[in-house]
């Protein structure tokens, strides 16, 4: 495979002429590290195995294409499955869209000498071209699972980068300390940021996502502890840190449940129904006001249905033809249709929602306040209390 010229390609596409990451990107060979990856199998419901090595035309076009590649799903490795092998589940690890690499390493304002921890290795992407830039000395990769650490550790060692590798929770604990911190796992708000934060040094700056939301939060620590910074105006389908061999099992009691019975209340609702998942914006503003929401979707011809479940019991469903307006029903301590749609509503009186460009402070004990205007939220409060 000629790589390098492939790797040229790709960075020519993901910088700038003069960027600074267009000579770490055309310098590392993307396919060494995503020999095998995940993709879904076309019914919705599963994955099938990619073996590289015997389609390497294939190989190398998914290896320099500007996509993500599900190296990950569940607890199964495409590294450790077999031919022929399925998997189900959630995608737990991947090998992050180049764009996107540059993209947040760019926020975090790298520079020579500085101390950087990657959290999150996956396939070891941003690592490599971290090293590239910073010099391998300067660089720690951390990850739950042993076998990505170990996994990238010794394929970046086959180009000659030899970078710090910990195998933690990064939710529980992060060894050592540094004046830079790029997450490419969505972090927890409370408790679980706390570790990462008190591993930012002060003077410091962080980049990451907030579990839960597509949100991009930057800011730098200051010496009372806080880190102060933004919501930038970009957005980031990040996996959510886990803590586990996997996530925790979704509440399918509550979405069979949605699915079946009528509500404790019957409405009709405002607004065509929406695939919340894929509407960043109002996913992000949903976990905000109300953490915790799950969400599903599913179209039936020309009837669209959407779901929404929460772990105190509530649940809502809203289905209808296309942009007609749907029948909601509502059950449980909290009424979660009707919450989405007043997103909805300060979206289309306002012309936008407050969330993009919101000035972020995150306190030591890992709660994120954001504000814009007069507008005003937090999260992590109640995992404080």
């Amino acid at each position: 495979m000629d790589w390098q010229k492939s790797a040229v390609a790709l960075a020519d596409r993901v910088t700038d002429p003069d960027s600074r990451w267009l000579a770490p990107m055309a310098r590392v060979p993307r396919h060494q590290l995503v020999p095998r990856w995940w993709d879904r199998d076309g019914s919705g419901g599963g994955w099938v195995l990619h073996d590289g090595s015997g389609d390497p035309r294939g190989w190398a076009e998914a290896a320099y294409s500007d996509r993500s590649l599900v190296t990950r799903v569940g607890a199964s490795h495409a590294d450790r499955a077999k031919p022929g092998d399925r998997a189900e589940g959630l995608p737990t690890s991947s090998a992050t869209m180049p764009s996107l690499v540059v993209r947040v390493l760019r926020y975090a304002r790298l520079g020579a000498g500085l101390p950087m921890l990657a959290l999150g290795t996956g396939a070891g992407g941003l690592t490599a071209y971290a090293c590239h830039r910073l010099g391998d000395q300067h660089v720690t990769s951390l990850d739950i699972d042993p076998c990505l650490t170990g996994t990238a550790g010794a394929r970046l060692a086959g180009m000659g980068l030899y970078p710090e590798f910990v195998t933690a929770d990064g939710t529980d604990q992060v060894p050592g300390a540094y004046e830079r911190i790029v997450s490419t796992v969505g972090l927890p708000a409370g408790p679980g940021l706390r570790p990462v934060l008190a591993a930012l040094v002060p003077g410091g700056r962080i980049v990451t996502a907030l579990s839960g939301t597509t949100l991009i939060v930057t800011g730098w620590k200051r010496a009372n502890g806080d880190v102060v910074g933004q919501v930038e105006r970009d957005m980031a389908g990040f996996m959510p840190a886990r803590s586990g061999d996997d996530y925790p099992p979704p509440l399918t009691g509550l979405f069979a449940l949605a699915g079946e019975t009528d509500g404790e209340v019957t409405s009709t609702g405002r607004y065509p129904v929406v695939n919340v998942a894929e509407a960043w914006e109002l996913r992000s503003m949903l976990e905000v006001t109300t953490p915790g929401v799950e969400l599903g979707f599913r179209t039936e011809g020309r009837k669209r249905t959407a779901y929404l479940v929460h772990p105190d019991g509530s649940w809502a469903r809203a289905s209808a033809e296309r942009t007609d307006p749907p029948e909601v029903h509502q059950s449980g301590p909290r009424r979660l249709w009707t919450a989405l749609e007043r997103i909805r509503t300060l979206s289309n009186t306002q012309g936008s929602l407050p969330l993009l460009g919101a000035r972020a402070r995150i306190t030591p004990d890992g709660v994120v306040h954001l504000s814009r205007g007069n507008w005003r939220a937090s999260l992590g409060e109640r995992a404080r209390r």
